[in-house]
Parts: structure tokens; sequence; C-alpha cells
């Protein structure tokens, strides 16, 4: 398919991409096809005017816009015509009565040239195989020849005028190289604004997901991964419990303390005294365990 020369569409210059598509290169430009335009209209203009440059139709017809071209880009049947008798090549109506008397089965051809409105693209046989040269495709397209008067007809229910290319088209690379071998197409090439479209709805997929994404799992700059945030509440807990069982201790240690002011603190603070060893600098209460304070006190309001 590399070998196969392919203009796509630019603005309305579909005459221009229908041409040089068909002869297989950049055999014309806008400004060359003008130049036919111009010339077309300078020779419709002195017929005018052999009915008398005073006339009404004459003066109407200087005040219209010009037939063959406009400034879109378009180009009329009569320039394609013009610009293809340079080659040699002539254009007859597929569908007129005198070419259907003839009984010609479309793949004896070599190509065509269809036509809707303003638009304008070859098909073209390339080798052994058909192709659909058409501009507003991302690249050629292959048409089987069981499928060629099928396409033709199609086209021509759908308002297209057809037109059969008559002559010998000029040589090249892609017409010898698929002498040799046949090519085969997995799938039909897209429509320029067709890839376009999607192109743009696969990037409104991924920002849907994305702000899915973020509904989810918001990220405020501060955010952990999940395996960090688990680290993190263990870690947290942990040394919730630490605090509490400092309070505990805490606690206790009040409690011990203020039993000690009660009535029978001088009996409780003796029995203290002759259990605890004493250490300089060092309290009772703090030289003992927390569990051992709690064996102590028990013991004393057991009595």
């Amino acid at each position: 398919m590399e070998a196969i020369f392919h203009e796509r569409q630019e603005g309305s210059l579909c005459a221009q991409h229908c041409l040089n598509n068909l002869l297989q290169g950049e055999y014309f430009s806008p400004v060359e096809l003008s130049s036919i335009a111009q010339q077309l209209d300078e020779e419709e203009r002195i017929r005018m005017a052999e009915g008398g440059v005073s006339s009404e139709e004459y003066r109407t017809f200087l005040q219209q816009p010009s037939g063959n071209m406009d400034d879109s880009g378009y180009f009329s049947i009569q320039v394609i015509s013009n610009a293809l008798k340079v080659w040699g090549l002539e254009l007859i109506l597929f569908n007129s009565p005198e070419y259907q008397r003839l009984g010609i089965d479309p793949i004896n051809e070599r190509s065509f040239i269809c036509n809707y409105k303003e638009h304008w693209f070859t098909v073209r046989k390339l080798g052994k195989q058909w192709f659909n040269l058409n501009s507003l495709l991302m690249g050629p397209e292959l048409i089987s020849d069981t499928y060629l008067a099928l396409f033709l007809a199609q086209l021509q229910q759908e308002g297209y005028s057809i037109f059969v290319v008559k002559g010998d088209l000029p040589d090249c690379e892609a017409d010898q190289l698929l002498q040799m071998i046949q090519v085969q197409q997995i799938q039909r090439p897209k429509l320029i604004g067709e890839e376009t479209a999607q192109s743009r709805d696969e990037r409104g997929q991924k920002t849907d997901l994305e702000q899915a994404l973020d509904v989810n799992h918001p990220y405020d700059g501060t955010g952990m991964l999940d395996e960090d945030e688990e680290n993190f509440q263990r870690a947290l807990a942990l040394s919730k419990q630490e605090i509490d069982m400092e309070d505990e201790e805490a606690d206790l240690r009040r409690a011990i303390q203020l039993s000690m002011q009660g009535g029978h603190r001088s009996e409780f603070s003796n029995s203290v005294s002759q259990n605890i060893p004493r250490s300089s600098g060092i309290s009772q209460s703090e030289s003992l365990s927390s569990e051992e304070l709690r064996r102590r006190r028990q013991t004393y309001f057991e009595k």
C-alpha cells in the first residue's frame, strides 16, 4: 500500500486530489488548475460577446461568478476534462446510453472518476487490483473485482455521476509493483473525520476515567498509598496502647498516694518501708513496677 500515491483532502481541493491520485503523482497544483479555469472563463466570455457586448445577456454574464472555479478550491468537470486532455485522456459518462450500449464490464476498464455535488474522487486499477483513492479516506481502499460493479451501482443510487477515463495512463511505480504481487487489506481505512472523532472520543474517555479515579481516591498532596496508610494506622494504634498503659500506671500511683493519706497512712507506710529497699535519689514508688504496686496495694487493703 505504501507504493500507492494517495493525496488526502485539504480544504476543497478534491479535484486536484482526484487528478493526482488518478495519475499517481503530483501532476497538478491549484495554480495550474486555476489557469485552466480562467482560460475556460475567457473562452465563454468570447462566445457570449458574439451576441453583442451591449446585450443584456452579456452584461449579466460578466456579473456572474465563474462557473469553473471558486475561492474554496472547487473546479468544474470542464477543468478536470481539459487537464486530462494534456495527457491524451478522455472522460465518458458511465451511465450514458452510448456507453451502456457497448456492454463493457467495469473490471475491464482502467479507472473511473466519481462526482457528487462538489466532491471528486478516483477509482483506479493498479496492477491487477482495484482501489478507491477517495481523498476523504486515510488511505487507499482495496475493492475486489466482484464488488466493483456493486460499488459503482451503489454510488449511482446515491446520486454520483461516474465518468470512465479512456486512454493510456502514465506509468507509475505502484502499477508496476502490483503487476507482480497482490496486496491484502484486513481493515477498511477510516474517513479523515472519523479518525479525528475517534481520537477525540478516546481522549474524552481517558478524562472520564481519570475523574472517576479522582472521586474514589482523591489526592490532596498529603495522601499515602494503601500499604503506607495501613502501616501508619498500625503504628498509631500501638502508640495509643502505650499512652493508655502510662496513664494507668499514673492513676495507680496517685491512688496509692491518696490511700497513704487516710487513717491507715502510718501502718501502710511502715509496711511498704519494710518490704522496699531504699535507694538514694529515687522514690519508692518510682523504683517499683506497676504490677508490684498493684500487688502490694491489694495486700494492704485485705488486712
